[in-house]
């Protein structure tokens, strides 16, 4: 099968994720502030990729009339039910991003530069623009931009590739370390971001990574060129994030030494 070949093409580079030295260093409060303050803009940019590909598999304009494959129309609505009005530690309605905002004031990061940030996309400046007025760091602006240079190819099945294995299909695995090293008794404070990261773990690990992996075979299909452009993908697609944690690790890494050296 084609997606047993791409996972396995994929394994060195998840493998290099899985055992990333970030996660060691996540072990306090202020380091756990320095990773959410710079992965928020990953969390946002994730929204944009679901809703890319609402509109590329769904018809989301007025009239309305069919469009695209009843499966796959199916899978995404699905996913964008469960990452945009999921329910919170409160049972109250919000979206994964607004559960990271919230988290974030509880453990008492700095929420200045993303706020800021989506003002100025609220007030119909683009993402481009909007970067430019905030403090976003080279390696995480290199994020944000491949996402959006997918986006922008309109090619469905590259943007599903992105979302899938780059993020659906990753994220469980990641978040897992970073839960293994949360003391829960340390601080009150983590609650909400137990809340989330185990929130995740359960929808994309049960649910929203298989519906992902259906998704990617529906949009592939027997098609040998869109199998190997999705591969080639999502390699670049493990290659950011391996640079994102690469760059947040150092940050927290010179924090230390400048504090303690």
């Amino acid at each position: 099968m084609e997606i047993k070949r791409l996972e396995k093409e994929l394994a060195p580079l998840r493998e290099r994720l899985l055992i990333h030295e970030l996660y060691q260093n996540i072990d306090s409060i202020d380091n756990i502030q320095i990773f959410m303050e710079k992965h928020v803009f990953a969390v946002w940019d994730f929204m944009s990729l679901l809703k890319a590909l609402q509109n590329e598999l769904t018809n989301t304009s007025v009239p309305w009339t069919p469009k695209g494959n009843p499966i796959s129309r199916r899978l995404i609505n699905e996913i964008v039910l469960g990452e945009e009005s999921d329910f919170n530690e409160l049972n109250e309605s919000m979206s994964h991003f607004e559960m990271y905002l919230d988290a974030m004031k509880q453990i008492g990061a700095n929420t200045s530069d993303i706020e800021k940030f989506i003002k100025q996309i609220t007030n119909e400046k683009n993402y481009r623009d909007a970067q430019k007025l905030v403090n976003i760091s080279g390696k995480t602006k290199e994020f944000i931009d491949f996402t959006f240079q997918i986006i922008d190819t309109q090619k469905v099945h590259l943007i599903a590739s992105v979302f899938t294995f780059g993020r659906e299909n990753l994220i469980p695995d990641m978040f897992v370390e970073i839960v293994r090293r949360l003391d829960r008794e340390s601080s009150k404070n983590l609650n909400k971001l137990v809340y989330y990261l185990e929130r995740h773990i359960e929808l994309d690990g049960d649910e929203h990574g298989p519906m992902a992996l259906k998704m990617i075979q529906e949009l592939c299909g027997d098609d040998n060129k869109k199998w190997t452009e999705s591969i080639e993908v999502s390699k670049e697609a493990l290659i950011k994030r391996i640079e994102l944690w690469d760059s947040i690790n150092d940050s927290i890494v010179n924090k230390r030494e400048t504090t303690y050296g």
